[in-house]
């Protein structure tokens, strides 16, 4: 699965839209006095759209291939991901910053004792 600056760019002008259309034209079955699943199911939805945005975020803030994370920007001249370890040698974490407001991206270096960081090759 590879991605690219633009289509995540895309993307995240496409996902607040969606989200408004879900919200205006969500109708539900049922009432408050019983279990009403196609409430729960609609609250899933507004889930995967928030996590879509977030997950669109964090991948166009990875200016690098690495794992799961293919840029298609970076890569070698073979087609392989290109790493980039001195930036991106970190976990990170995103927190809620309040309705309308862009979420805040924190981050925690890695250290890596036993193992050395490699650049992979499957070729």
């Amino acid at each position: 699965m590879g991605r690219n600056r633009a289509g995540l760019q895309a993307a995240l002008g496409k996902i607040p839209a969606l989200r408004e259309e879900f919200w205006q034209n969500l109708r539900l079955p049922g009432g408050a006095a019983e279990l009403n699943q196609s409430l729960e199911h609609a609250g899933r939805v507004a889930d995967f759209l928030e996590l879509g945005e977030l997950m669109c975020r964090d991948a166009l803030e990875r200016e690098e291939s690495c794992g799961g994370h293919f840029r298609e920007e970076h890569q070698t001249p073979d087609g392989e991901a290109l790493r980039d370890d001195e930036r991106f040698c970190h976990v990170a974490v995103w927190e809620h910053a309040g309705e309308g407001r862009a979420p805040v991206r924190h981050q925690e270096p890695l250290t890596f004792e036993h193992v050395p960081l490699a650049q992979r090759s499957y070729k």
